[in-house]
């Protein structure tokens, strides 16, 4: 029986209280619970406001405790420079999904960071060329250095270049994340061949072009979650692999959707889902020369995964405040 009360978690606590390699077996776990059928059809909501939007994520997962999970964020990005506040805040509410009682509500900020990046980290594992050793990433903001860390951890990455509208931004974060990881990283102008190229930005119109990506590449899309977002040149998807992690999404807020409202592809030339990959249903990479884009929109089962490891974490602990939301 779980404790009565809600427990409520702040950003640092959640900082505190897992690593990016639970995150990653989390996520993984995720993906191949869906595959497989254990857990709860996960939703989408996108709600336009003034000068912003909302995300509204929900799912839940069968095992190895049933959960239920919805994260409602909100992207403002005047927010930093109109009122000294994050451009996207919000929160996870986690239930027991067999009676619906509220275990915990946190802060979503470190989730959604480290589950993106893990989300990139699984995909570059099963989908990016085993000997890739050069990366780049498109987006300084809060995603870019998490997007680096992770391609690092699990490819032989020796150099990488940071890309940016900003290239003062672009600079900073290849200065910081030249002395963190301890290999060159280089600011760009221009976004030129990579083995691994990951795009994280808020962008409304295509950047990556196709000439710009050459055969056996892994792309991360990872900035396009809402219907207005672009980031990958259609033409790039068309000619590609592309792997989705979740289809239903990619086909209405992925970069996907482009491709398929201008005629480019179909919806059944979409290869996969992550998990059907991981659990050996259908092929990933075959050749060295394969070019594989990986349309990552974010979902709820990432979310619920990450909240329930970071809620068990929290109870071990001793973390955390208890309220009784009932009294």
């Amino acid at each position: 029986m779980e404790r009565p009360g809600t427990l409520f978690l702040r950003r640092s606590e959640v900082a505190a209280l897992a690593d990016f390699p639970a995150y990653m077996v989390a996520v993984e776990g995720a993906f191949r619970a869906h595959a497989e059928g254990r857990s709860l059809a996960p939703q989408l909501m996108h709600v336009d406001a003034v000068e912003g939007e909302f995300h509204i994520k929900a799912g839940g997962l069968l095992e190895p405790e049933p959960r239920f999970g919805i994260k409602i964020n909100g992207s403002f990005f005047q927010n930093r420079a109109r009122f000294g506040m994050p451009n996207i805040q919000g929160a996870i509410l986690l239930c027991d999904a067999s009676h619906g009682y509220p275990l915990c509500v946190m802060d979503s900020m470190e989730v959604t960071i480290q589950r993106t990046g893990a989300a990139t980290a699984v995909a570059a594992k099963y989908l990016a060329r085993p000997d890739s050793a050069t990366a780049t990433i498109c987006g300084a903001g809060n995603q870019g250095p998490i997007q680096l860390k992770s391609i690092a951890r699990v490819l032989p990455i020796r150099k990488a270049f940071a890309w940016d509208l900003s290239f003062d931004r672009a600079r900073d974060f290849a200065r910081a994340m030249t002395l963190e990881l301890g290999f060159p990283v280089t600011a760009i102008e221009n976004i030129g061949p990579s083995d691994v190229i990951v795009t994280c930005t808020p962008s409304k119109a295509a950047f990556l072009k196709a000439d710009a990506v050459r055969p056996g590449t892994f792309v991360a899309a990872v900035g396009a979650d809402s219907p207005d977002k672009q980031e990958i040149d259609p033409h790039l998807l068309a000619r590609s692999t592309v792997v989705a992690d979740l289809i239903e999404q990619i086909i209405h807020v992925g970069d996907t959707q482009h491709a398929i409202h201008q005629g480019l592809m179909t919806r059944a030339q979409i290869h996969a889902e992550l998990g059907e990959i991981i659990i050996g249903r259908k092929p990933g990479r075959t050749h060295a020369q394969q070019t594989i884009v990986f349309d990552s929109t974010g979902t709820a089962l990432q979310d619920v995964a990450a909240a329930a490891m970071i809620y068990a974490a929290a109870r071990r602990a001793g973390k955390g405040t208890w309220i009784d939301l009932a009294s």
